[in-house]
């Protein structure tokens, strides 16, 4: 006869996977930090294996657009296995075009031809082959603390040495320049292919620029005859306020990178879309010069199709606002209760940066945050900064909640400083 496992015994289970199998010190590390066990969420709440429910602050780092396992994604997902569920790719597949014309007109300007993947560095990948092969040039410029994925083209227009440095050399021709700073972009733009540049960098330690920045490297880039790329893999679709980051300043890239949320958290996909210009410059002659095996299958865009369906539909992009200056003005009032441990909150729609006068405040805080039932993350290029980054069907008393959380992590940094 077998018998149930015991919650103890499927932590204890889990971990000696972990460290057998997967990342022994990630494993470690986990477990030392009190990190429980995920079985089961729904919306933005997350059930771990006592049955404790935790408000989802750290959002897989943007994965969860529409909360964990939308009913009408998952409903669309469902029906589609029933019929075919991965492309064959000898035959057209009718969902792959009908997910990209659906992309093409919620897409800025006259983005319109999409290549679809499996994640937001495929996306990259295929965005910075797309530049080198449209203008014949190698260059590739980017910004310091930039994160673009860890593939090797997308890990080399990163912005973070400690990620690059076991892999050097990475790839030749790539120059970086302080983000935000217009100023600079001519001389470095010089005989480039590309500039690629998020929105508003988030492992960076979600850094926005000024307004009107994305509209200087728009000029920029044509003075230079370079392409410009903005990765909206994070940014993209509500996250920030805006459809599209890039829809701050009113720009149309010349290609756009997208993942994460973009099949609302159930299936992985990433896709690029370019102008008509740029990818006919590039691939009208050679079609299947970039092309991808599991990309586009038909569950994958199914999902995508679903969920850009829910993200308009239920106004999810004004949400994201509203409930972004509820939380942005409320890490604020705590920062200014704590000033010796909060040096500064930013952040742009449901994407919120709180920046710790140390780095090592967030061991204090985010534990604490956990033990009250919400989870957040640091961002990687800058672990100095906690991100708050919850789904965009957040409602405002979960924002409140959220905050209290943060609040009474704070003070705990604050009272454990009181005694050093």
């Amino acid at each position: 006869m077998t018998r149930d496992i015991t919650t103890n015994e499927l932590a204890s289970d889990v971990f000696e996977n972990y460290k057998r199998y997967l990342n022994p010190p990630l494993a470690r590390v986990m477990k030392l930090s009190g990190s429980p066990v995920e079985v089961r969420a729904s919306g933005t709440t997350i059930w771990d294996q006592n049955g404790k429910a935790y408000l989802d602050f750290a959002g897989g780092y943007g994965v969860f657009t529409l909360g964990h396992s939308h009913p009408r994604v998952i409903a669309a997902v469902r029906e589609q296995m029933e019929s075919i569920s991965l492309s064959g790719k000898t035959m057209f597949n009718v969902v792959l075009g009908r997910a990209a014309k659906r992309l093409a007109e919620l897409a800025p300007g006259d983005l319109q031809l999409s290549f679809w993947c499996n994640s937001g560095t495929e996306a990259v990948e295929g965005a910075i082959k797309l530049a080198r092969a449209a203008t014949g040039r190698a260059k590739i410029v980017a910004t310091y603390d930039a994160y673009h994925g860890k593939t090797y083209g997308a890990l080399s227009v990163s912005g973070r040495e400690t990620f690059q440095a076991p892999f050097l050399p990475l790839l030749a021709d790539v120059a970086h320049v302080p983000f935000g700073d217009a100023s600079v972009l001519d001389e470095a733009l010089r005989d480039a292919a590309a500039f690629i540049v998020e929105p508003v960098q988030g492992e960076g330690g979600v850094n926005v620029p000024p307004a009107g920045y994305l509209r200087a490297v728009r000029e920029a880039c044509d003075r230079a005859g370079a392409l410009f790329i903005a990765d909206e893999v994070q940014t993209g679709l509500g996250r920030c306020g805006y459809l599209f980051g890039c829809d701050r300043d009113e720009v149309v890239p010349d290609v756009m990178t997208l993942a994460k949320g973009l099949s609302g958290g159930i299936i992985p996909v990433g896709a690029f879309i370019a102008r008509p210009d740029a990818w006919n410059r590039a691939y009208a002659k050679q079609p299947l010069v970039h092309t991808s095996t599991f990309g586009g299958s038909e569950i994958a865009c199914a999902a995508a199709l679903a969920a850009m369906e829910v993200l308009v539909e239920d106004g999810l992009v004004d949400n994201a606002r509203e409930r972004g200056a509820q939380l942005l003005d409320g890490v604020r009032a705590i920062a200014a209760e704590y000033p010796s441990v909060i040096a500064q909150a930013r952040g742009l729609g449901l994407l919120v940066g709180v920046e710790l006068t140390s780095e090592g405040y967030g061991g204090w805080i985010i534990p604490e945050m956990l033990k009250a039932g919400v989870t957040a993350a640091w961002t990687l290029n800058q672990q100095r900064v906690i991100r708050l980054e919850p789904p965009l069907v957040v409602t405002a008393a979960e924002v409140e909640r959220a905050l209290g959380a943060l609040r009474a992590g704070v003070a705990t940094a604050a009272e454990k400083l009181g005694r050093l």
